[in-house]
Formats: C-alpha cells, structure tokens, sequence
C-alpha cells in the first residue's frame, strides 16, 4: 500500500469537494442576493468542469476573476473551519460504519443458518421412517440393559464404574 500516494489523492479530492461546496454556498448566497447573477454562475457551473476544481477555477477565473476569487475564499474558509474536525470525525465515522456493516453482516449470517437449521428440522419431520428408526432404537436400548441405563440417568459418572466392575 503506498499512503503517500493515497495521502496525496485524498487531499486532491477534498480539494474537489471543498470547492464544491464553495460552489454550492455562493449559489445559495446570490440567490438571496442577485438572481440574475445566481442564474449565470449556475448555468457556468454546470457546464464547466466543476469535478476538477483546480480547471474549475482557471476557467472562471478567463470569464469572471470577481467570482473565481471569491470562490477561491470560501473553499480556504470553508476548510480552516472543517479541517480540525475532519481527522477525528473521518475516524469515529469509519469504526462506527465498520461496526455497523459488521453487524448486520453478522446478522444476515445468522438468518441464513437458522432458516437453514428450521429448514432441516422440517426435512426430519416429514421423514416418518427415521422418527420410528429412533423410537425402536430406544426401545431396544432400554429392553437389552435396563440396569446400565437407569444408572446412567441418576449418574453419569457411576455408569462407567459400574460396566467396569
């Protein structure tokens, strides 16, 4: 496993996603404020390359540098605000979820064994034949030697001691 690599990818997606949000906020904002300019940053949003936010902000920045500048502001906002939770939170989230998958793996595991087990149970009883191959080899038992089985109803450990003398 190579965590530089990994490490370095991680970053370069949060990255994405912060300016995403960055995205998301101003929109939010102009709506309130200049719908008109809420209407054109959307629609230059939507068509440009919003997935890769480094292009993202190079190509706002050849149509509107205002824009491009205060998007660059809220993703730096937006991850000083974010940042210090993030490592603990991402921690926490991922043994919770684990736990949880666990469990209800788990779960669904035991479901299957035991509608497994009832479906055997049902199978033995619609085996008439192995019920009186049970009931005749008890029988038998009890018939050739009543004393050893008595004994060993009363005291497991006796019946042994008893055969052996």
């Amino acid at each position: 496993m190579d965590i530089k690599r990994s490490t370095k990818s991680t970053a370069n997606m949060l990255i994405n996603f912060l300016t995403f949000e960055a995205v998301k906020t101003i929109g939010e904002q102009l709506q309130e404020t200049d719908k008109l300019k809420a209407l054109w940053f959307n629609q230059f949003s939507t068509r440009e390359r919003l997935q890769n936010g480094e292009l993202y902000i190079k190509d706002l920045f050849a149509v509107h540098q205002e824009m491009a500048f205060r998007v660059m502001t809220v993703r730096e906002h937006l991850a000083n605000e974010i940042l210090d939770f993030l490592p603990e939170m991402t921690r926490t989230g991922i043994q919770q979820s684990n736990m949880q998958l666990r469990r209800q793996h788990f779960e669904h595991i035991m479901s299957v064994q035991a509608s497994e087990g009832y479906a055997e149970c049902e199978n033995l009883d619609s085996e008439p034949d192995l019920e009186i191959n049970l009931e005749v080899s008890s029988e038998d038992v009890l018939e050739s030697s009543p004393e050893v089985v008595a004994d060993s109803c009363v005291d497991g450990d006796r019946a042994p001691t008893q055969q052996n003398q």
